[in-house]
């Protein structure tokens, strides 16, 4: 894995991610341009949220199965060839099921991800992964201001055509660049047994099941306090516009350079540290985030402190997460993926509705107490695990941990009977 190669992956993260999120600063630009009432245009990006957790369900366990050049190739030429035909679309319906197979092959940075944690030695296994998340939080972050600026200049459909183009472009790179023999298949399975797979791992794998937990509470709290955001900026205590709601959202670049930091530290000291940092930093934000219901310049002072901790925890949790994961087992990598990325994006949702429920009934003091609740659980989780964890832990946790004593970081893992 050189350096170019790395920066290359990164870049293809960022691009693939930007795809799920510039429609979002596009939806009244579409709603213009079809004659469609806001609310029809807004189907554009629920079919794209939706399309994407279908990909990681069907076509990320393919990265056991198929060589991941080709896979990852055929992917991006699809996505490609489906954002320029959505710049095309004549009327909303046909934009709608175009979306629907953007997110469905846009899964380019699942993709990546356990593939190069099988091309670099496992003492380098964080790093690269913090890498690749710094460049997918690069996607998400610029996407909805390339998507805006340029839909604003020059309409809705050129944001779709200039991003089909940019992904058939690292399609062509890509294609010759990534060795050949990058991340063979590491299992010959049906396909309908890697779909069941996940679940297997699942219930097989405890320490899958100790970060899928981590991941689910705090992303679920990291979307109830994001989903409540615009409801208390544009409510009494600020009086601000939906444009304070993006302006915030840029505080999170400060996790692009973070995440490599904690992705370093996962490789000296093993996952379970940064999970200690991050989960501790996210019952933190909790309480400053309360502070931001004050309004006037000391609340949102806290709202930026709070919400670049939340952040930076749950971006960097997710580091160690997956460091500790693609561990468990180099040849069940996508399929890990698979159930760990589901159980985060499962926590997100329920994070969501859950956040809302709290508004309704106790406004932003009942959002963050929802936060540290979820955080609190899963500290406790974290400082208290089960002994029959403990057997597995030497086999992901890594140095620097009890577990990790006993088993170095490159160790090959055992699978359970």
């Amino acid at each position: 894995m050189s350096r170019r190669l790395l920066l290359l992956l990164s870049l293809t993260c960022a691009v693939g991610v930007g795809t799920l999120y510039f429609p979002q600063a596009i939806t009244p630009l579409v709603a213009d341009g079809l004659g469609e009432p806001t609310d029809a245009a807004a189907l554009v990006v629920t079919a794209t949220q939706i399309g994407y957790t279908v990909g990681i369900f069907l076509l990320v366990p393919l990265g056991d199965r198929l060589p991941n050049r080709s896979l990852l190739v055929t992917l991006l030429g699809l996505t490609g060839i489906a954002l320029l035909a959505a710049g095309c679309a004549p009327v909303l319906p046909a934009l709608v099921a175009l979306s629907a197979v953007i997110g469905v092959t846009t899964v380019a940075a699942q993709i990546i991800s356990p593939m190069a944690a099988g091309l670099v030695p496992a003492d380098r296994r964080g790093s690269v992964v913090g890498t690749l998340m710094s460049g997918s939080i690069g996607g998400m972050l610029l996407a909805r201001t390339f998507g805006g600026t340029l839909g604003e200049w020059l309409g809705w459909r050129a944001p779709y055509l200039a991003a089909g183009t940019v992904v058939l472009l690292l399609a062509a790179v890509l294609a010759r660049v990534l060795p050949a023999g990058a991340a063979p298949p590491a299992s010959h399975r049906p396909y309908p047994a890697l779909l069941a797979e996940p679940l297997r791992l699942l219930r097989t794998e405890p320490e899958l099941r100790r970060s899928g937990f981590y991941q689910a509470t705090v992303f679920a709290g990291f979307s109830a306090a994001w989903t409540c955001l615009p409801l208390l900026l544009t409510g009494p205590a600020y009086g601000l516009g939906a444009q304070a709601v993006g302006l915030l959202a840029l505080v999170g670049a400060a996790t692009m350079v973070c995440t490599p930091l904690a992705g370093r530290l996962a490789d000296r000291r093993g996952p379970d540290p940064v999970n200690l940092v991050c989960l501790v930093g996210t019952l933190a934000s909790a309480g400053v985030l309360a502070a931001g219901g004050w309004g006037g310049a000391a609340g949102m002072t806290a709202l930026v402190v709070g919400t670049l901790v939340l952040d930076v925890a749950m971006q960097s949790g997710m580091v160690a997460n997956k460091t500790r994961v693609y561990a468990l087992d180099p040849d069940a990598r996508g399929r890990l993926n698979t159930a760990y990325m589901s159980c985060a994006y499962l926590g997100g949702s329920a994070g969501s509705w859950l956040g809302l429920r709290a508004h309704d009934r106790a406004g932003w003091p009942g959002v963050c107490t929802l936060v540290a609740v979820l955080a609190a659980l899963a500290l406790a989780r974290h400082l208290l695990p089960p002994r029959r964890d403990r057997t597995s832990a030497g086999r992901a946790a890594g140095p620097g941990t009890a577990a990790g004593a006993t088993a170095p970081a490159d160790a090959t893992p055992t699978r359970p009977t």
